[in-house]
């Protein structure tokens, strides 16, 4: 059965047309698009299927980056403006089936199909087979994701931990909150700070901090490309950077442990998105993640059970999608 699968972010989207079984996925094509390049996600979804030769896709999913009613017959792409209603795309599309899941239930769900050299661990912890998954990642934005077992696998919950609010843990964290309240107003959800346009942000409020030590080549860096990859090139050899992309690491590393804390992940917590596998050299280093991780007072103990891993396949909402296509 051919099936259609959509990884749909607020800076790209990937689209991939398998050859799905009970026990396989052969993908046949594979595309990778900008989002802001199409008014419409429609556009890009005609355009992907009249480049691929062969049948139409009997089914599809699409995984969305942003929240979906609860009939699950559209949804709304928090960073691109796109709205997606089921109906209208069976209609558009030709393609009778399609399912709308959070973009994190996708990459929860991308878990399963992971190779051992896929995933980096950060800590073992104590696994326990079957325990409560939890996933984490930042890019454009910053997802959530819990998978629960039942009925002999995995099932993938929904949610905008995102959209939680940020709370600073040490002193510059609290003045860093200050600072973006100021710009933002009372309310800075997570995905203000732990995100591509979070770590830009936290270089800009230490160079506001301290100006003096301000890069002139890194703020026009940041201005003509892509601010957060260039706060993490240039914190090889400037200081500042480097700082920026400690205090990033160290909001990244207490804000996991926040949601280890209240769903109990012994099943693992794994760190996806596009950010952490470009910063894994630096989040490893001197266990700095890990520490920010492990800073939990009296629950420090627990924190430390807990199995924390990076996913460096950047296709795992993908997959995950490309899996819930198939069916049961």
């Amino acid at each position: 059965m051919l099936v259609l699968a959509a990884d749909i972010g607020g800076t790209k989207t990937l689209l991939s047309i398998a050859d799905a079984g009970a026990d396989r996925i052969e993908i046949l094509h594979e595309r990778r698009y900008l989002s802001a390049d199409y008014a419409e996600f429609e556009t890009m979804v005609e355009e992907f299927l009249a480049s691929c030769a062969g049948d139409k896709p009997q089914r599809a999913c699409f995984a969305v980056a942003g929240p979906i009613t609860a009939d699950g017959t559209s949804a709304h792409v928090t960073n691109v403006g796109w709205h997606l209603d089921v109906a209208r795309m069976q209609t558009h599309l030709g393609i009778a089936s399609i399912q709308l899941i959070n973009d994190f239930q996708a990459q929860a769900y991308g878990i399963d199909v992971m190779q051992p050299e896929e995933l980096h661990e950060l800590q073992a912890g104590v696994p326990q087979p079957q325990g409560l998954r939890a996933v984490i990642g930042a890019g454009t934005g910053l997802g959530v994701g819990q998978l629960v077992w039942r009925d002999g696998r995995y099932h993938a919950l929904p949610s905008e931990g995102g959209h939680a609010d940020f709370s600073p843990h040490g002193a510059l964290a609290r003045e860093q909150h200050a600072w973006l309240g100021a710009r933002y107003g009372d309310y800075i959800p997570l995905e203000f700070v732990i995100s591509g346009p979070g770590l830009a942000d936290t270089y800009r409020f230490l160079a506001e901090r301290h100006p003096k030590r301000a890069s002139a080549k890194l703020a026009h860096a940041m201005l003509t490309g892509d601010p957060a990859a260039a706060i993490s090139e240039h914190a090889a050899h400037e200081e500042l950077a480097r700082e920026a992309l400690g205090l990033f690491i160290h909001n990244y590393g207490t804000h996991a442990s926040n949601l280890a804390l209240t769903t109990l992940p012994y099943g693992g917590l794994f760190i996806s998105g596009g950010i952490a596998p470009r910063i894994l050299d630096a989040m490893a280093k001197n266990n700095r993640f890990i520490n920010a991780f492990n800073a939990k007072g009296r629950m420090s103990t627990l924190a430390r059970s807990i199995p924390v891993a990076v996913v460096t396949n950047p296709r795992v909402g993908l997959l995950g999608a490309l899996d819930i296509a198939r069916g049961e």
